[in-house]
Parts: C-alpha cells; structure tokens; sequence
C-alpha cells in the first residue's frame, strides 16, 4: 500500500510503498477514502523538520536535553544512533480520517467488514491507503454519509471539547482567537449551539470566512476599536468564555483573552500558546483558566485506547469517542456546514504539493483534504527491498522495531557472509520498510507467516512489547527456529510453564533449537574480567540499580503489557547474580515502599543461592538522575570487585588494587549476539541454558508474591 511520510531530518515529503499495518487485538483495519492534512499541527512538524539542526534544536529544547543525559550515560556513539534513528525515520503524517473497514481483530464486536467509518488518533488515522484504528478511535457512519466531510472527525472533536470545557449557555458569548480550521469549527458548533460568537483573527481572509459563515462579529486583531466593538457587543458584560485556537509563540492571545472576559468568565486554551500571562485582568476578574486536552477523555489513556475499555457514560458522558460521534451527528444532520472550509483536494501521489502550500503560502488555503483511489488499492502484506543473497548459517527473521532493536540490537549484528538478513516485521510498516533499508533486510512484511513459515530463516529476533513474547516465542519454537527474544520471557507463570513444556517436549525429541533472552549484562567486558578473578562459589553480592522513575501511564508499567518494571526489568539483575556465583536462586524475599499506583518499582530482595551465595538487590526508582545508574559489589574469600555502571571495575585483594575503565559503557549487546550467532554455527549449545532463562523469570513472579506476603518463598 501507499503511504505519506516525512523524514524528520530533512523534512522531505514522500509517498512511499510499505506493509500494510499490522491487525493487533482490539483494532480494526479501515481502507482510507479520505483524509484531512492539519495545516496547524503538521505544517509545524513539517516546518520544524526542514530547519537545520541547531533549528531543531533551538525548537526543542526537552529533545536537547534528553540528548544531552544520553550522552553523559551512554557516550557519544550510543549518542549519534540515538539522534539518526530519530532523524532517518520514515514519520507517518496525519490523524483524521474516514473510510470503510476491511477487517477486524477477533476481540472486536462492535464493527464489521463492510462498515463506513470516520477514524481519529495521530500514529494511527494516517494519511495511507490503509490504517489500522483502535476501535474506541473509530465511530460508525450510515453509507450516505460524505466521506469529505466525516474525514474532518478528529479536528471537529477537538474543537468540540474546548468548547465542551467552556460549558457555555443558550445566549452567552464566546470569543475564538484564531480562525484557522479548528476556529472556524469552533465557530461553527457554537452557532449551531445558539452561543453568541466572537471571532478574531490577524488573518483578514480568515476573518471574513468567519463573518460569512459562522460568527455574529468577525474582528481583525489590528483593529484598534477592538475592545470597545466586543464591549458593545456584550452589552457591556464582557465574554462568557474565550476558546483560544491560534498557534503561536506570542503571549498576546492569552493576555488580550483576559481583557476581554467578564468577572468570573473562563478562558480555554486548545491552540499551542504559552501561558506566562499578565496576571492584573485574571487576578480582579477571578478568571477561570482550562486547558482543552485533544479529543476529550480517553486521550492518552491505554486502557481507553488500546485495551477499548470504555469509561461509563454516568460518569464521563464526552469521551473523544462520544465527541466523535457527536460531531458526525451536526455534520450529517446538516446543522453543521463544512462545505466552504475544503479549498483544496489532492490524489495521495500529489499530496506533498499540499505541504508546499501550506508552508509557502502562495495562495489561499483552508481545509486541505487528501483522496485515495481506494478502488484500485493494491495490499501487499510482503515488499522486497533488497537483492537475494546466498543463504549464510544464520538467516535472520527480526520482528519489532522499536527504540531498543534500532539502538543496541540491529547496530549490532555483523556484517559477514554467514549472516544474511532476510525479513523484518514490525506493527508499523513505515518502520520496518526504513529498518529493510538501512540494515539490508531483503524484504519487509506485515504477515507473520513470511517470518515463521519461512524456510530460509532459522534465527528470529523478538523485540517487541513484552506481552507478545510468549506467543512468538512458542509459534518460533514450534518453528523450529532459534530465538533471541529481548527480556522478558514472558509475562505469566502459566505461559513460562508453557514455554518449558513446549521447550522440554523439543529437548526429548532431539529438536530443540536454541532459545535466548536478551540477558546481555553477562556479556560485557567487564562481567568476563569479574567473572575470571572470583570464578563459581559461594560469595555475597549487592547491586544497587538507580532505575529512576518512569509515568505510571506508559505501557511499561501496565501489567497486561509491558508487566511492570519487576517483571520487564529486574529480571535482568537476578539473571546477573546468578551468572556471577554460578548457582540458581533456591529462596528470596523481597519489600516495596508503598505508592499510590501499586507500581512496586522501589524495591528490594534479598536472594539465596544453591551454593550458599547471598546477594541484595536494590532497585530503586525514586533516586536522583544525577546519580548514574548501576552499581555492584561483590564480595569473596578475602577479594572485592565493583563493577560501575559497566565502565569500570576495581578489584581489591589484599594489599593489592587494579582497576580497568572502558572509553564507553558497555553492557554486552554485542558480545551477547556475536556468541549466539557462534553457537548457531558451531552447534554448540546456547550460551544461556533453559534452566537459567526459567529460573530468572519465576524468580520476578515470585518477588512480585512475596512484596504482597511479606513471606520468604
């Protein structure tokens, strides 16, 4: 399928041929008949990219600094991946748009195929000939809805929460700073809403868009009666409420909304202002300030948004869904005209003339809307990227994309004749057809059969999110193919059981290939060096880990997903502990400092080993970020080791001291594939044993048990 994309390090604008998107649980698949460019936000994208770098930089500065802590922790080659992978990806552009439904994830019951549909949600209503939508981002339409206009639903859903925040009246007044497309919605609902409306632009054409179609009064912002023409107007009262639409860096939309307001007025910001206002008319006014936060309720929510969990109407009667839903309703109902705000309309393969309009402003614009020729739409779930190569002992399947594969996984894997890369799958097919490309995968894919049932391929790569690892790990096992699934094994003590049923029923048949998790601290330089001088026994450990916090609303810490950060992450620091002394943990126990969100990510657990070993494990997420993260002492028949956040290590025995500092962290990434790939070709058995994986991953379940017991297990 086709598909607009930008490069975020040039901002060049492209229709490209990619996988169509993956069919994950709860989605449905729509073929687009239309869709709307946002000449606000994706013109500001647009225009960002195409800045050199210290533009993009001097643009954001959150970015720069994020850089800035990478750098300090993990050197500047780790640095320079981080910034191209950023830079060189293929960035989906879009986020409204209307069309009918071809498929459905077998979880979804509210949509069939056949269904007209209007879709939302940035990262997902893209400007493609197909996109995959969470179901509770998609709303139905009857099959006489026009397709050009239900392709405005997100916009209209976002200028309808803001108004939704004004909580206006039949016969109050609202004044829209910013009669862009957003304002002129805007505008539009509350006329239709019976509230009085104010528009006011710098823009005069905007403006007298406004006076035409939707407002009572349509103001130039140079207008030096301005003031005393809304005063009037409000009978002298002063505006209900202001729903601030414009986009700009200039404090003057927000200082003049508060002139403006009555006492105890309100005053809504959905356009991307800063808010650093005066604070005379909000202070004698008692003004209201909201924020209007996208779509409405649900935004930014998983359980909402991937899961489909609706929140009960009783409760929060608007959802971005509802909202949605509402819009269509004023729009196919007629009480809502958006014939005149569509100015142009472009074929996809001429949709990047419309980003050209829109930054260089030579002629007029408005509502730009992109038409795909969906009667022609060719899906084809397999695209070749690059030339067959003879088949080496390691022909290499990777699915999953992601942050982690991009930085320390594919970076990694050399570049010989015995290794050959044959096919990528990723649930975003702009990802993995950039990732074909750069790293000379011979084909991309959106079809699970084109890496499992692929005969050539006898190495999979597992990157995804962590709830998907058991399911690939079993469907590659049963493969027969050689997994390398990054950490964890799996989520659920029922699915480690499968896994070692599945994996001892291969052992006995004499099948079994080899099965790795990403456990890569074992590898690194300087564990080899800790490893030779202390050797297998008994010994004390303490490792203390400076994980810092992350949100409890990203996918990391959701317990269906990512498993929570003992599961996802403090799984790595047991496998650790057990390579260091040689021997499984027989007993642990384990304490958590209690936190409003049940999130058990300050923690610490105290092992015991078969070998009599003892170690502590200190994770810790409520520490400082100047601190750098890892830390290990270990402690055996008269010698000390400690181990600094992998660049170096200091060894004490007696009176003697040595000490080895790397230039760069290194965690064993590259170690770790380089002795899987070896393994492989030699037949030699996998360089983590079951036993190992296994116990490492109950001993997480059982951590997570024994913080809720307080018992030893």
């Amino acid at each position: 399928m086709k598909q607009l994309i930008q490069t975020l390090k040039d901002g060049k604008i492209q229709v490209i041929e990619v996988p169509p998107p993956f069919l994950d649980s709860g989605m449905v698949l729509v073929r687009n008949y239309y869709s709307v460019i946002s000449p606000g936000t994706e013109g500001s994208t647009v225009r960002v990219a195409r800045k050199g770098l210290l533009g993009k930089a001097m643009d954001r500065p959150q970015q720069v600094k994020k850089v800035i802590e990478v750098l300090k922790r993990q050197g500047a080659i780790q640095t320079y991946r981080e910034i191209m992978k950023k830079l060189g990806a293929y960035s989906p552009l879009g986020y409204s748009s209307a069309g009918e439904v071809i498929d459905v994830a077998a979880d979804v019951e509210t949509f069939m195929v056949g269904d007209i549909v209007a879709c939302g949600g940035a990262g997902y209503a893209n400007h493609a000939e197909i996109v995959a939508i969470p179901q509770n981002l998609c709303v139905k339409l009857s099959h006489e809805a026009d397709l050009k206009k239900a392709a405005y639903n997100t916009l209209g859903s976002i200028a309808l929460q803001g108004i939704r925040q004004a909580d206006l009246k039949i016969g109050e007044t609202c004044a829209v700073i910013g009669l862009g497309l957003i304002g002129q919605l805007t505008d539009l609902m509350l006329e239709a809403a019976g509230v009085k409306v104010v528009g006011v632009d710098i823009d005069p054409r905007m403006v007298e868009l406004s006076k035409t179609h939707c407002a009572a009064l349509a103001l130039n912002r140079d207008d030096p009666t301005l003031e005393d023409k809304i005063n009037d107007f409000s009978h002298g009262i002063g505006i209900d409420a202001v729903i601030i639409t414009a986009a700009t860096k200039s404090l003057d939309p927000i200082n003049f909304a508060g002139r403006i307001s009555r006492k105890k007025g309100k005053v809504i910001i959905v356009g991307d202002v800063p808010t650093g206002f005066n604070r005379e008319p909000y202070y004698r006014k008692e003004l209201e300030l909201k924020m209007s936060c996208s779509y409405g309720p649900g935004r930014y929510d998983i359980n909402f948004e991937e899961k489909g969990i609706d929140y009960p109407v009783a409760y929060v009667r608007w959802t971005e869904k509802r909202n949605m839903a509402a819009f269509q309703d004023l729009v196919d109902s007629g009480r809502v005209d958006l014939n005149y705000l569509t100015t142009h309309i472009f074929n996809l393969n001429d949709a990047p003339r419309a980003y050209d309009i829109i930054l260089k402003k030579e002629e007029p614009f408005l509502g730009i809307l992109i038409k795909y020729d969906y009667e022609k739409t060719e899906i084809r779930r397999r695209i070749e990227i690059g030339k067959r190569k003879p088949l080496g002992k390691v022909a290499i399947g990777f699915i999953g994309v992601g942050s982690y594969a991009m930085s320390q996984l594919l970076p990694n894997i050399p570049k010989n004749k015995d290794v050959v890369l044959k096919g990528v799958l990723d649930i975003s097919g702009t990802s993995s057809k950039k990732v074909a490309e750069k790293y000379g995968f011979e084909f991309c894919t959106s079809d699970e059969s084109d890496i499992f049932g692929n005969d050539e391929i006898n190495t999979i790569f597992i990157a995804t999110r962590h709830d998907s690892h058991a399911q690939y790990v079993l469907q590659g096992l049963r493969a027969g193919k050689n997994i390398c699934t990054e950490k964890p094994l799996c989520l659920k003590e029922s699915e480690l059981e499968e896994i070692k049923e599945t994996y001892g029923s291969l052992i006995a048949q004499g099948k079994a290939p080899l099965l790795m998790v990403g456990f890569n601290r074992r590898f690194s330089p300087l564990t080899k060096i800790l490893k030779e001088r202390f050797g297998n026994g008994s010994m004390a450990m303490i490792y203390r880990i400076n994980a810092g916090p992350i949100p409890p609303d990203t996918w990391i810490q959701d317990r269906e997903i990512g498993g929570g950060r003992i599961i996802g992450e403090v799984c790595h620091f047991v496998d650790f502990l057990t390579f260091l002394n040689g021997s499984l943990p027989e007993a642990l126990s384990a304490a958590a400092i209690p936190d409003a969100k049940n999130l058990e990510d300050t923690v610490s657990i105290n092992l015991k080993f078969r070998n009599g070993s003892i170690g502590t494990i200190s994770y810790f997420s409520n520490g400082s970020k100047r601190l750098f993260k890892e830390y290990l002492e270990v402690y055996k028949s008269g010698m000390v080791g400690i181990l600094r956040d992998f660049k170096e290590i200091k060894i004490f025995e007696n009176r003697k001291r040595s000490k080895k500092t790397l230039m760069r962290q290194d965690k064993g990434q590259k170690t770790m594939i380089a002795s899987l790939f070896e393994a492989i070709k030699t037949g030699k058995a996998s360089p983590l044993n079951f036993d190992e994986l296994y116990s490492a991953t109950e001993a997480t379940f059982k951590i997570i048990k024994s913080i809720k017991t307080g018992k030893t297990l």
